[in-house]
């Protein structure tokens, strides 16, 4: 699932990008007010994690911006400023929540979570097709409630095809979710990846296949799983 950090301190950016990887998210970076709004009509975040003291506007112009486009994706704060005004500031102008830093890492990703679990985002802690389960929170995977191990580029597709089972999902849709700015990606990345995703799941007896659309992308529903 990617995110969009907008944070002008590279260390910090660096060190968050590092720890929320780990957490098997996709992050993409930006330091400049100008470049967030640019990344946002490009890609379809499904969090921004939005610093407000950027080097050429406020963060608030990224986040009036994003509502006034219709962009209803879940902004969290993450800033130095701490008073009750610029909370309120914040949250009045669109915010789904507000840390001040210093941030644990823990919390963040608890925030994260939370955001991406509320009614409208098409996200959720568990997502069952059939008899396999994505438990999106603690990345771990069940076919007839036996824990599996699956790569994380293998659970982040199954996770986009599941959100959206029985539609067909866009292949560029898949390499946003996979990939960064300036990430080098073969022609047929997604290909392979989601070779190797049907041989897993069919080799763990689940009963899910994904379907290729030809020239546009993926599908996923119940059935026996392709080989």
């Amino acid at each position: 699932m990617p995110i969009l950090l907008v944070e002008d301190n590279e260390r910090l950016a660096k060190l968050l990008k590092q720890g929320l990887e780990k957490a098997s998210f996709r992050i993409d970076i930006v330091d400049t007010a100008t470049d967030a709004i640019d990344a946002l009509a490009a890609v379809k975040y499904d969090v921004v994690i939005l610093d407000l003291g950027l080097p050429d506007e406020d963060g608030l112009t990224v986040l009036r911006t994003m509502r006034q486009r219709g962009d209803t994706s879940p902004v969290l704060i993450m800033t130095a400023r701490g008073s009750v005004q610029e909370r309120v500031a914040g949250l009045d102008t669109g915010a789904d929540d507000y840390l001040v830093k210093p941030v644990a890492l823990e919390e963040l990703v608890a925030r994260i979570n939370a955001l991406l679990r509320r009614p409208g985002t098409l996200m959720g802690t568990a997502l069952r097709l059939g008899n396999v389960t994505l438990d999106t929170t603690a990345r771990q995977v069940f076919v007839d409630e036996r824990p599996q191990i699956l790569s994380s580029r293998e659970i982040m597709i199954l996770e986009n095809l599941l959100r959206r089972s029985g539609r067909v999902v866009p292949k560029n849709f898949l390499e946003n979710g996979l990939y960064g700015f300036g990430d080098e990606v073969s022609s047929n990345a997604i290909e392979v990846y989601v070779h190797r995703l049907r041989k897993r799941l069919a080799d763990l007896g689940a009963n899910i296949e994904i379907h290729t659309v030809r020239g546009v992308g993926y599908m996923i529903g119940e059935g026996k799983a392709a080989q």
